[in-house]
């Protein structure tokens, strides 16, 4: 997803808990929190990281929302940019690194030099950081210059599949081809959970999420109109918003059907959820 505004100064703390309620629907197998740790728990830690994630499940989040896409040899890494400029020691673009020049990279240290070891994670290892911790992972996938959705869906979605169950899986990305070419791999909308990702609601949007028999939508919650919202519940899917921070601000999205919001410090919503108990 759009970077989110956060304070790249802040030092590892220990996080508050958090304290979602979880909502479950009739023959859906999976069970959304209200709150989903954006990269993991990216307000405490340096985001997309195994740190974050360990960061995410110390705080009592049970879901993290990671990006994932491939280095030029084809592994699937966890990472957000095109570049790894912006988040590690390095330079230049991913797609220009294999995996042994990757793991070069500290990729900690930009957030605070207590994570100064962390390196890049796979998707391999972060697989079993989340079924270690028993989490579960909304996986947004990431389409780079001059890489193929189908090389990054072929190369991602089996392995989702053979480590997660459904009801702690939830695929999302902002390419329409990605998406379709999972849904290709999993034709069960059941046993693979998709999202639609945009800022705002487009107009072939209820054409794209037939065609994928998606699961869900995800907004923009700056951009999220109370139509906007009821139309997406009234076609029977599920609605999260993306990336918000400020509770009070959000709580009228509550109202408007929202189901759950990705936030860098999910804690913050403790007590904030409308219709949630602490």
């Amino acid at each position: 997803m759009p970077l989110s505004s956060r304070d790249a100064s802040l030092a590892p703390t220990t996080p508050p808990q958090c304290g979602a309620r979880t909502s479950s629907h009739s023959g859906m197998s999976l069970t959304l929190p209200r709150t989903i740790a954006h990269r993991g728990l990216s307000a405490h830690a340096p985001e997309n990281t195994l740190a974050a994630v360990r960061a995410a499940h110390a705080a009592g989040c049970r879901w993290v929302e990671l990006d994932v896409q491939q280095l030029g040899d084809g592994t699937p890494v966890i990472w957000h940019d095109a570049g790894v400029r912006r988040c590690s020691n390095g330079r230049g673009k991913l797609r220009h690194l294999d995996l042994a020049q990757a793991r070069q990279l500290d990729v900690g240290s930009w957030f605070s030099p207590a994570f100064r070891h962390e390196r890049m994670a796979t998707l391999d290892e972060m697989l079993a950081l989340i079924v270690e911790y028993d989490m579960g992972l909304n996986l947004e996938l990431k389409i780079s210059y001059r890489h193929r959705p189908t090389a990054l869906v072929e190369a991602v979605v089996p392995r989702l599949l053979a480590a997660l169950p459904p009801s702690r899986l939830l695929v999302s990305s902002f390419d329409r081809v990605a998406l379709r070419t999972a849904r290709d791999i999993e034709s069960d909308p059941h046993r693979l959970h998709l999202g639609l990702l945009s800022d705002k609601l487009t107009k072939d949007w209820r054409a794209d999420v037939d065609t994928l028999r998606a699961y869900s939508v995800h907004l923009d919650w700056r951009k999220l109109k109370p139509a906007a919202a009821d139309a997406v519940r009234s076609a029977g899917l599920h609605l999260l918003c993306y990336t918000a921070n400020d509770p009070a601000m959000f709580l009228p999205r509550w109202e408007w059907g929202v189901e759950a919001v990705i936030s860098d410090d999910p804690p913050l919503f403790h007590g904030h959820v409308a219709g949630a108990t602490s």
